[in-house]
C-alpha cells in the first residue's frame, strides 16, 4: 500500500519531540508516542528493530566486505552496476557542494557504490556508510536503505527518526529499484547527508534517478534477450529429433523448437506450452547448479549459453525419441547437479572438427592442431604452452569433447578469492559468503573439462590442494569436512617456464608432472608471418559485418605495417587493433591512419627490459611494492599495457586484474 505524503516525508520541526518519543519507546512507554508526532512507518520500523534486538546505542554500520569480496559481489550484480553507472556518474557533478552523497545498494542492503560531495563521503566513513557495508534494518536499525527494502517503497528518514544513536546526525532518502522484467526488487538508491542538508526534494531526486536506472535495466535486458535469441537460433532451427526449450537468464522459458512440446510431455513435465511450464528457478543463471531441479529434468540435458563470461540463458535439450529417454542414466536431482557459470559444447557439434574456426596457414600451428585432435580422444591432463593471446583457450575448447567446459584464470585473484572460486564454500564459511554456499569451478566441471588458464600464477600454498584433487578425485569445499567426488579432465595453460619455476621453488615439481602428462606449444604470432595478413583480413570481414558496414579491404601499406609489428599481445591484440580500426575508418579501405601509432612507427620501440626488483626495505608492504612495480612498468611503456605486462613477465589479463584491484589506470 502506498504511503500518504504526510507519512512519506519527515518533518524536521518535530525533531525534539521525536527524540523524546524514541527515549520513551526504549523505556517501554508506548503512550508517549503520539501519532501526530511520530510517523507510523517509523513507529513500526522501531518495533521491527526491537524484535530483531538491534542495539539502539550502535554508533555505525557493520564492518564492510573486503575489496575482493566487494568486487565479486559487484560482478554478481553486473546489471545493476551497469544500469546505475550513468546516474552515479552524474551524482559526482550535481551533488558537489550539497553535502550529500548518493549510494546504490543490492537487494541485501549491501552498498555497492557511492558518489557525490567528497566531504559528505568522508563524513560517511565515520558511520561506515561505505561500499561493502550492509545497511539493513536488522543490522543498522531504521534507516532509509533498510526501511525502503522492508517496505518496498520510497522512504525518508531524518535525524532522530533513526533507531540507532550513532546515525541520528544524518538525514537520508531512498527508494527501491524494481526489475522491469518481473517487478521484483533489484536494489536500492539512496541520498544521504548530515541533518542540515535535509530537503523534501531529495526524495523526488531519488525516485526520478531510480526510474532512470529501471529504464536502463530494461534496455540491458532487452539487449541480452536479443543476443540470447541470436545465439540459440541455430539450435532451435536445426532439424533433429530432440526437443529444445530456450530459457532466459531468470529461468523463464521463451521459445520452443518444433519437437519441444512433444518432448516436454514425454519427459513428464506436466505442461504442454511455455505459459503452462512457467519459471524454473533451478535453471536461472544465479542458481544454476545450486537449486534443486524439477524431477522431470535431467542434469545432462542442461546447456548454459555463456558469452564472454556472461550467462545469457539456458538450453534444455530433451531427447525426443522415447527409447532414448529410457536409455539415459537417471541422476537424482541435487543442488550440485549442474556446475555454476559453466559453458558446454553444443550437442550438435559432436563429431565435427572443433578446430575449423581457427584461421591459420602456418605449418607449426597446423601441426599443433593435428596433435590436439589426437589428444582430444584421451582424458589425460594437457599443458598448453604459449604467450598470452596466442589462443590457448581456443585449443582447450577444441580438445573438449562433452559435458561442461569451465574456465578459471588463476592470475590476478587473491588467494582467498581463488580458493573459493576453485573449491567452492559451504554456507557461512566466511563473512560475505552466500547463504546457500557456492559450487566451485572444479565441482562445476564434473563430467567435463576444467580449463585453468595462467596456472603458473597459482599461489604456492594452494598447489598441494589441487594436486590432491587430481590424485584422489575428491574436493572439500571451504568450511566443509565431507569430501565430494569429482571426475573431470584438466587442461592447463601458462606462458611461464614451469620447470624453471619449480627449480626456483615457486611451482611444485610434483604438480607440474601431474598436469603436464603431455604438453602442446602454440607458436606466437610473430613467428607466423603468413598468418598476420590472413587473420587481419578475417577480422576485417568479421567486424565490418558485425557493425553493419559493407565489405572492405586493407591497404598494402597497412598490411606491411601489420606484418612488421612484433605483436606482443599476439592474435588477441591483432583482433583488437582491427576492430578499433574498423570503427575509426569509415571508408572501404583500411589505411595506416586508423592503426595505433606503435604499429605504424618507422623505428621499432626499444626492447622491453624486465624491471629491476625493489629492495625489500624500499616499501612497507608487498602490496605497495607490487603497486610501484606496476606503475613503473606502465610509465616505462608509455601507457602500452601489452608492453607493461611483458616487462612484468605476467599475462595481460593478470595486469588488468591487478590494476583494478589497486585502483590504477594507464
Amino acid at each position: 500500500m502506498d504511503l500518504p505524503a504526510r507519512q512519506m516525508f519527515s518533518d524536521p520541526a518535530k525533531e525534539a519531540a521525536v527524540t523524546h518519543a524514541w527515549e520513551s519507546f526504549l523505556s517501554g512507554a508506548p503512550h508517549e508516542r503520539p501519532a501526530d508526532i511520530l510517523r507510523s512507518l517509523v513507529d513500526v520500523s522501531w518495533q521491527r528493530c526491537l524484535e530483531a534486538q538491534v542495539d539502539p546505542r550502535r554508533r555505525r554500520g557493520p564492518q564492510p566486505l573486503s575489496a575482493q569480496d566487494l568486487s565479486l559481489l559487484c560482478e554478481r550484480q553486473r546489471d545493476l552496476m551497469q544500469a546505475s553507472a550513468p546516474v552515479m556518474a552524474s551524482a559526482r557533478d550535481f551533488l558537489v557542494e550539497t553535502g550529500t552523497l548518493m549510494a546504490v545498494a543490492g537487494t541485501d542492503g549491501t552498498i555497492l557504490n557511492t558518489e557525490g560531495d567528497w566531504p559528505a563521503i568522508d563524513s560517511a566513513e565515520a558511520i561506515r556508510l561505505v561500499p561493502g557495508a550492509q545497511w539493513t534494518e536488522g543490522l543498522c536499525g531504521t534507516n532509509a536503505i533498510g526501511t525502503a527494502l522492508a517496505l518496498g517503497q520510497p522512504v525518508q528518514v531524518h535525524s532522530s527518526e533513526h533507531f540507532c544513536e550513532g546515525i541520528k546526525r544524518w538525514t537520508c532518502s531512498a527508494t527501491v529499484i524494481h526489475d522491469p522484467a518481473d517487478g521484483e526488487v533489484a536494489g536500492v538508491l539512496d541520498v544521504s547527508g548530515l541533518s542540515e542538508t535535509y530537503s523534501r526534494h531529495t526524495l523526488a531526486l531519488v525516485v526520478a534517478s531510480a526510474s532512470r536506472i529501471e529504464s536502463r535495466l530494461a534496455m540491458i535486458q532487452m539487449e541480452r534477450r536479443y543476443r540470447l535469441l541470436d545465439r540459440a537460433t541455430g539450435r532451435l532451427t536445426t532439424a533433429s529429433g530432440d526437443g529444445v526449450v530456450l530459457l532466459d537468464w531468470r529461468g523463464f522459458p521463451i521459445k520452443l523448437n518444433k519437437g519441444g512440446q512433444a518432448a516436454m510431455v514425454a519427459a513428464g513435465a506436466g505442461a504442454s506450452s511455455l505459459a503452462a511450464l512457467g519459471r524454473i528457478p533451478g535453471l536461472a543463471a544465479a542458481s544454476l547448479g545450486r537449486d534443486v531441479l524439477p524431477a522431470w529434468i535431467r542434469p545432462e540435458w542442461i546447456e548454459p549459453l555463456v558469452e564472454k563470461g556472461e550467462h545469457l540463458g539456458t538450453l534444455l535439450v530433451i531427447p525426443g525419441q522415447p527409447q532414448r529417454l529410457h536409455m539415459l542414466p537417471r541422476s537424482a536431482p541435487s543442488a550440485d547437479a549442474s556446475g555454476a557459470a559453466r559453458e558446454t559444447c553444443p550437442a550438435s557439434a559432436a563429431g565435427q572438427d572443433a578446430f575449423t574456426g581457427l584461421v591459420t596457414e602456418d605449418p607449426a600451428v597446423l601441426a599443433a592442431m593435428a596433435r590436439a585432435r589426437q589428444l582430444a580422444r584421451a582424458r589425460v591432463p594437457v599443458l598448453l604452452l604459449g604467450e598470452t593471446g596466442v589462443g590457448k583457450e581456443e585449443f582447450a575448447r577444441g580438445m573438449h569433447t562433452g559435458g561442461p567446459f569451465v574456465v578459471l584464470n588463476c592470475g590476478g585473484l587473491s588467494r582467498e578469492l581463488l580458493a573459493s572460486e576453485l573449491f567452492g564454500y559451504a554456507e557461512g564459511a566466511f563473512t560475505g559468503a552466500r547463504k546457500s554456499g557456492m559450487v566451485g569451478k572444479i565441482e562445476a566441471a564434473h563430467g567435463g573439462t576444467l580449463f585453468l588458464d595462467e596456472i603458473g600464477e597459482m599461489p604456492a600454498d594452494m598447489q598441494p590442494h589441487l594436486l590432491r584433487v587430481l590424485e584422489q578425485g575428491e574436493i572439500y569445499r571451504i568450511g566443509e569436512n565431507t569430501p565430494r567426488h569429482v571426475d573431470f579432465r584438466l587442461i592447463a595453460a601458462t606462458h611461464r617456464d614451469l620447470p624453471q619455476q619449480a627449480q626456483a621453488g615457486v611451482f611444485r615439481m610434483d604438480l607440474y608432472y601431474r598436469i603436464a602428462v603431455t604438453t602442446l606449444r602454440i607458436p606466437p604470432l610473430r613467428q607466423r608471418s603468413g598468418d598476420v595478413a590472413l587473420l587481419a583480413r578475417h577480422f576485417l570481414a568479421h567486424f565490418r559485418q558485425l557493425h553493419g558496414i559493407g565489405p572492405g579491404t586493407i591497404a598494402p601499406q597497412a598490411l606491411q605495417a601489420l606484418g612488421a609489428y612484433a605483436w606482443p599481445g599476439n592474435v588477441r591484440e591483432l583482433r583488437s587493433v582491427i576492430e578499433g580500426a574498423v570503427l575509426l575508418d569509415e571508408g572501404p579501405v583500411l589505411t595506416c591512419a586508423s592503426l595505433p601509432p606503435e604499429i605504424t612507427q618507422t623505428e621499432p620501440p626499444p626492447p622491453t627490459q624486465p624491471l629491476q626488483a625493489l629492495a625489500a626495505d624500499a616499501v612497507p608492504s608487498m602490496e605497495q611494492g607490487e603497486t610501484l612495480l606496476i606503475r613503473h612498468a606502465i610509465e616505462a611503456s608509455h601507457g602500452n599495457l601489452t608492453q607493461a605486462a611483458h616487462r612484468l613477465n605476467i599475462a595481460k589479463s593478470t595486469l588488468y586484474a591487478k590494476m583494478k584491484r589497486y585502483g590504477l589506470s594507464r
